[in-house]
C-alpha cells in the first residue's frame, strides 16, 4: 500500500534550512532531519543553548523545537496561493526531563483545514523516549504580496 503525501508545496531539507539561517532556530542548533509522506523530523541538542540553570532541557526549547516543526509543516499544506500559516495556540506536556544528548521531534496532522490546521509534536530522546508532547494549532492568513 503506497501512502499519499500531505504536502501541497513537498518540503526539502534543503529549503528549510535556507529558511532558518541567523533564526533562533539556528542559535539553538535546530537540525532538519527528514521529510516523510505526512512528518518532519528535526532534532535539537541538549546543551547551553538549551538547557535551564538545573542543567536539563529547558521547556521552552522544547517548544521552540515543536513551534518550529509545526510552523514549517503548516506553509508546506496550505491550499492556494496568498496565505501563510503563523501560530495561534501552543501547549506542551513535559513528560520526562533530559540534560544531555539530542531530542528528536516529529511533527503529523490532526487537522488541515483551509483556515485552520492543528500539529501534534512528540519530542523524544534518542532512544525513543518520550520528552514532550506538544499542540500547535495553526491560523492560515491572507498576505500581501
Amino acid at each position: 500500500m503506497t501512502s499519499k503525501s500531505i504536502w501541497t508545496v513537498p518540503p526539502t531539507l534543503e529549503g528549510m534550512r535556507e529558511r532558518a539561517r541567523g533564526t533562533a532556530v539556528e542559535a539553538m542548533g535546530i537540525e532538519l532531519l527528514e521529510v516523510g509522506d505526512d512528518c518532519l523530523v528535526a532534532r535539537m541538542p541538549v546543551d547551553q543553548r538549551t538547557i535551564q540553570p538545573a542543567g536539563i532541557l529547558h521547556g521552552g526549547a522544547s517548544v521552540v523545537l515543536a513551534e518550529t516543526l509545526g510552523s514549517y509543516a503548516a506553509n508546506h499544506c496550505i491550499r492556494g496561493s496568498g496565505k501563510a500559516g503563523v501560530g495561534l495556540e501552543i501547549n506542551a506536556n513535559h513528560i520526562r526531563s533530559v540534560s544531555s544528548g539530542w531530542v528528536v521531534g516529529t511533527a503529523r496532522p490532526l487537522h488541515i483545514g483551509g483556515s485552520t490546521q492543528v500539529w501534534e509534536i512528540r519530542i523524544e530522546t534518542e532512544d525513543g523516549r518520550l520528552v514532550c508532547v506538544s499542540r500547535i494549532t495553526m491560523a492560515i492568513i491572507s498576505v500581501s504580496s
